[in-house]
């Protein structure tokens, strides 16, 4: 693989936690999703009018905008579903095992070939990702529904990563980030306000808040987004770049590790080793 593209998505993969740091650090957290998700799409709109990009261009691929769009509908649906059933160490890391099911896709939709060693690389990112992020003790099989939701939510990130692979070919990255992000937010706007009876009160709260700390995850999260998207524009493997992109994995564990002084640091260490190792065979083969 071209070593831009790898560049590209190991910087994406740092910036992920630092903005899903942020959007933690916030007293409702899926409020202050949506408000990265409404500043991303600033951002887009901003950056495709500065850079003068074609926005009416999403018109010729609207079935496949549409399915990017759901992708990310099953994804936070079931996600946020997970989170609230089931435990995080023990459900996240099936959630995150994207890359299983665009190889999946890929072979079985598109005819798409993997070298052996491609696999190879690709299995050892999602085994250290995995034994980074489970925790001993853990029990998948004792609530199937939950594990259900999780394998959705897996299923939801491979659908939108392979729709917007294959839409950042046709149209720029600014155009498919304001058009998906604009037509997803009311989707979670409702979501959010069938939990929240005191709307107005959230509301009012936020006036106190500054404009920085408001923005600067959506800010953050619309950079480490269009840095996929260029890999995608350059050629990168949907299935190679969701693969890489768990490099985000061992610098999430790094900053738990920083502010809630979790242990067992050596198997992790071990874990985190063996990603990297994945990471460097992708990047020699994939």
């Amino acid at each position: 693989m071209d070593l831009s593209i790898v560049f590209l998505v190991l910087a994406s993969a740092t910036l992920h936690p630092i903005w899903n740091l942020l959007v933690k650090k916030n007293s409702d957290p899926q409020l202050g999703f949506i408000l990265l998700m409404a500043t991303t799409a600033l951002c887009a709109l901003a950056h495709g009018v500065i850079v003068g990009v074609d926005f009416s261009s999403v018109f010729t691929v609207l079935p496949v905008i549409a399915l990017s769009v759901i992708g990310q509908m099953i994804y936070g649906t079931c996600l946020t579903a997970t989170l609230q059933r089931g435990d995080l160490s023990t459900y996240y890391p099936i959630i995150r095992a994207s890359p299983i099911f665009v190889v999946i896709a890929s072979v079985l939709l598109f005819g798409t070939y993997y070298s052996p060693l491609a696999l190879l690389g690709i299995g050892m990112v999602m085994l250290g990702g995995f034994l980074l992020q489970y925790r001993r003790g853990s029990r998948f099989f004792d609530d199937p529904f939950t594990l259900f939701l999780a394998v959705l939510a897996m299923c939801g990130t491979g659908i939108y990563s392979l729709a917007d692979a294959h839409l950042s070919q046709r149209i720029a990255p600014q155009v498919l980030m304001f058009t998906v992000d604009i037509l997803v937010l009311p989707f979670y706007l409702i979501l959010w306000r069938r939990k929240r009876a005191n709307v107005t009160l959230r509301i009012e709260r936020l006036q106190w808040l500054s404009l920085i700390s408001i923005m600067l995850p959506g800010l953050i999260c619309y950079v480490s987004y269009y840095l996929i998207l260029v890999a995608y524009q350059l050629g990168g493997d949907v299935a190679v770049v969701t693969a890489l992109r768990q490099a985000s994995i061992p610098i999430s564990v790094a900053l738990g590790g920083l502010y809630l002084r979790e242990g067992a640091m050596g198997r992790r260490f071990a874990a985190a080793t063996l990603l990297a190792f994945g990471i460097v065979v992708i990047s020699m083969y994939g």
